[in-house]
């Protein structure tokens, strides 16, 4: 099964963070645990702040008889049925440019040994939401700084009022500016690179996209991550999808390197 031998590449160390240690600031019920549905945080200029440690919010359900077999039902490791298949939700799935349609057929039929995350290159900014690493975010009046344990990655997210450059150099994450619309930040990125993948299924982004992203934190546990993708290149219209994320109090980000004692990519099936 596809998705087993390319999750089998990843390095999932959730239950070897620096274990029992308090996050300072965490609000907590009277048994002394985090009490995930208290109130936002709020920043000295009153925006909601999204610093933390967090993990996918809406991992699929281990359940062998509905072929969610993927899992490893004992370890209850977290991946969000997104990352699978980012269009699932979607009303006839995402909307192709024919090309593009062709691209996913054959990566699904060649069983994803291309996939950059097989080959331990860094995420794309959706996997990093789907996938089961931590990310850790930093939240200052200037800019969001996303930390990944997945290759020690980062993001940079200005919150300063920068445009976006005119003619960027591609890379990974892009060049992301924000700006807040009440408690939303809005988030814009261009600069990405080509061959991006979105998902296990091979859904490709290219170098003429542009995101659009819409953090919301209803609660101190949760974080909502609206993300929309406008690639005239690969699609015939924008589309979006929404993302759920848990907070992680009490732990902390180790490095997960994935060319570590790599062992697995050899064994992958795939034409």
């Amino acid at each position: 099964m596809k998705w087993i031998a390319i999750l089998a590449t990843t390095t999932l160390p959730l239950a070897a963070q620096w274990l029992n240690y308090p996050t300072p600031g965490v609000p907590r019920t009277p048994a002394g645990k985090p009490d995930l549905t208290a109130p936002a945080p709020r920043t000295s200029n009153g925006k909601p702040d999204f610093s933390g440690v967090w993990i996918t919010g809406n991992p699929v359900p281990c359940d062998p008889a509905k072929g969610l077999d993927l899992l490893d039902c004992d370890a209850e490791l977290p991946i969000a049925l997104e990352a699978i298949d980012i269009g699932r939700s979607l009303p006839g799935g995402l909307p192709y440019q024919p090309w593009a349609a062709a691209l996913v057929k054959q990566r699904m039929e060649n069983e994803g040994k291309d996939d950059p995350h097989v080959r331990c290159l860094p995420l794309s900014v959706p996997r990093n939401y789907g996938l089961p690493h931590l990310e850790k975010l930093v939240q200052t009046p200037g800019l969001l700084l996303i930390l990944t344990e997945w290759n020690a990655g980062y993001r940079q997210i200005f919150l300063d009022g920068r445009p976006l450059p005119v003619d960027p150099q591609p890379s990974w994450n892009g060049y992301s500016s924000g700006h807040w619309e009440g408690d939303t930040l809005v988030v814009q990125t261009n600069g990405l690179r080509d061959g991006i993948w979105l998902d296990l299924k091979g859904d490709p982004l290219t170098e003429a996209a542009k995101l659009t992203e819409r953090f919301r934190r209803p609660n101190y546990g949760r974080l909502e991550i609206e993300f929309a993708v406008d690639d005239p290149k690969a699609y015939t219209k924008p589309w979006a999808v929404t993302f759920k994320q848990t907070i992680m109090p009490d732990t902390e980000l180790l490095d997960e390197i994935c060319l570590e004692n790599e062992k697995s990519y050899r064994h992958l099936p795939g034409k």
